[in-house]
C-alpha cells in the first residue's frame, strides 16, 4: 500500500474523487431530507407516481444522451497535454453541437411517447400534464459537455460544488411542500426545479472557467463541419451512446419496469431501495471520474495505467465490503426514521441489491481500461449483452417473485456486467504492447 501511495497518478485519482465525495456525502444527506419529507406526506401510491414522474425524464435522457464527456476527456486530455488548444476546442464544440440536437430529439421523443406509455406505468390522466412538462428536462439531462470540459480542466472541486445544488433545492422545497400540505403538486415541482438549476449552475462552472483559460470559442456549437477536423469521432460517440443509452437508463429503466408489472406502490419501494444503494455506491462512481482523465494523460503500452486500475479496483472492493456491512445493520432503521414504517419492505429488496456494491465497486476501472485501450466496441458489446440480459432476468423474475425477483436481477446484472467487462479487458492486455496513444495528429 505504501508503493501505492508513492505513484503520484494514484494520489490525484484519490484526490479528484476526495472533492466528490466531499459533495455527495453532503448532497446525500439534503437528498434523505428531500425523501423523506415526500415518503412521510404523501401515500405509498403517490410517492410511487412521483418517482415514476422523475424516472421517465431520466430514462429519456438516458436514451437520448451521447456521453459526450466521455469523448471529450479523451481527445481534449491529450489534445492539451500536447498544448493543441485549437483541437481540444474542436472537441468541445462537437460535443457542445451533438449535446443540443440530441437533447431536442430526445425531450419531443419523450413527450410524443409518455401519453401511450402514461397508463400503462401508474400515470393517470391528472397527472399527465406535470409529466409532459416534467419531460422538458430531457436537455440538461442529457447533455455532458459541461462536466466533460470541467473534468479535463482538472476542476474536480466546481463539480464537487455543483453536487450540492439540487440536492440543497430539493431539500428545501421538499420541506415546504410537507409543511404546507402542497401534496403532489408541490413535490413534482420540488424535483423540476432542483434539476433544472442544478444542471444550469454546472454550465455557469463551465462558461466561467472557459472564459478564464481565454478558450470561449468551444461553446460555439459544431457538429459536421467541426467532425471532419476529428477523425473518429462519429464512430466513437455512436459506440458510447449504445453503450451507455441503455446502461446509464438502467435504474430508471427498473422502475418503469417494476411499475408496470407490479404498480406504483412497488415502483416506490424498488427507488427507496436503489436510491439508497447508489448513493452507497457513489465512492466506485467518484473514482471512476477521477480516473478516467488521469489514464487518458498514460500511454497504454505501459503497464501502469493498467495496474493503476487494479489498484483502484481492489481499494474500491474493500470499501464496498464495509458499505455492504453498513448497509445491512443500519438500512432498516434508516428507512425506518427517514421514510417511516410504512416503507420498511424496501429493506427486503436492499439487502438482496447491496450485495452487488462489491462488485461494481471492484470492478469499475474495466470499462475506462476499454476506452483507453480504443475498445470501445467490445465495451458496447459487453454492456449491451449484460443489459438485456438484467432486463429479461428483472421482467420473469418480478412477475414470478415479486420484489424479491427484482433483488435477484439486480444483483445477477452486477455480475453480468462485471464478467462481460472482464473478458475483452483482458484480452486488450495481452494486446497493450499494439495499442497506440491518443496524442493529437
Amino acid at each position: 500500500m505504501k508503493a501505492w501511495f508513492a505513484d503520484g497518478v494514484f494520489r490525484t485519482v484519490l484526490r479528484n474523487a476526495g472533492y466528490l465525495v466531499s459533495g455527495k456525502l453532503a448532497g446525500a444527506i439534503f437528498s434523505l431530507v428531500a425523501f423523506a419529507c415526500a415518503g412521510r406526506a404523501l401515500t405509498p401510491a403517490v410517492f410511487g407516481v412521483l418517482m415514476v414522474v422523475n424516472s421517465y425524464a431520466q430514462t429519456a435522457g438516458g436514451l437520448a444522451k451521447f456521453q459526450t464527456w466521455q469523448f471529450i476527456v479523451r481527445e481534449a486530455t491529450p489534445a492539451l497535454h500536447h498544448g493543441d488548444g485549437a483541437r481540444a476546442n474542436d472537441v468541445i464544440r462537437f460535443a457542445f453541437g451533438l449535446d443540443i440536437a440530441s437533447g431536442l430529439i430526445g425531450m419531443i421523443g419523450a413527450m410524443a411517447v409518455l401519453p401511450w406509455l402514461a397508463g400503462r406505468v401508474g400515470i393517470d390522466g391528472a397527472t399527465l400534464p406535470l409529466a409532459l412538462i416534467y419531460c422538458t428536462l430531457v436537455p440538461t439531462m442529457s447533455s455532458a459537455t459541461a462536466t466533460g470540459t470541467l473534468r479535463v480542466l482538472d476542476r474536480f472541486d466546481l463539480i464537487a460544488g455543483q453536487q450540492v445544488v439540487t440536492p440543497v433545492i430539493r431539500a428545501g422545497g421538499a420541506l415546504l411542500s410537507y409543511l404546507a400540505d402542497l401534496g403532489f403538486v408541490g413535490f413534482a415541482v420540488t424535483w423540476y426545479v432542483s434539476d433544472l438549476v442544478g444542471d444550469l449552475v454546472l454550465w455557469i462552472y463551465a462558461v466561467c472557467e472557459l472564459r478564464r483559460r481565454g478558450m470561449l470559442n468551444a461553446l460555439k456549437p459544431g457538429l459536421f463541419g467541426t467532425a471532419r477536423r476529428l477523425p473518429g469521432a462519429w464512430g466513437f460517440v455512436w459506440t458510447t451512446n449504445a453503450a451507455h443509452s441503455v446502461y446509464a437508463a438502467w435504474g430508471p429503466l427498473s422502475n418503469l419496469v417494476v411499475a408496470g408489472i407490479l404498480g406504483p406502490v412497488a415502483a416506490g419501494l424498488y427507488k427507496i431501495a436503489s436510491t439508497l444503494l447508489d448513493s452507497a455506491a457513489k465512492p466506485a462512481d467518484l473514482l471512476r471520474r477521477g480516473y478516467y482523465p488521469e489514464i487518458m494523460r498514460l500511454d497504454p503500452r505501459e503497464r501502469r495505467p493498467w495496474l493503476l486500475g487494479v489498484r483502484t479496483g481492489l481499494l474500491a472492493g474493500g470499501a464496498g465490503l464495509v458499505i455492504v456491512l453498513l448497509v445491512l445493520v443500519g438500512g432498516k432503521p434508516l428507512i425506518a426514521l427517514v421514510f417511516g414504517r410504512k416503507y420498511l419492505e424496501a429493506y427486503d429488496l436492499l439487502k438482496l441489491m447491496a450485495v452487488s456494491l462489491v462488485v461494481a465497486m471492484a470492478f469499475f476501472p474495466l470499462e475506462s481500461l476499454l476506452y483507453m485501450a480504443h475498445r470501445q466496441t467490445a465495451a458496447l458489446v459487453a454492456q449491451m449483452v449484460a443489459v438485456i440480459a438484467y432486463l429479461a432476468l428483472l421482467a420473469g423474475l418480478t412477475h414470478t417473485f415479486g420484489l424479491e425477483g427484482a433483488g435477484i436481477a439486480y444483483l445477477a446484472g452486477s455480475v453480468a456486467v462485471a464478467l462481460c467487462m472482464l473478458v475483452p479487458t483482458l484480452g486488450a492486455y495481452r494486446r497493450r504492447a499494439t495499442l497506440r496513444w491518443s496524442v493529437p495528429a
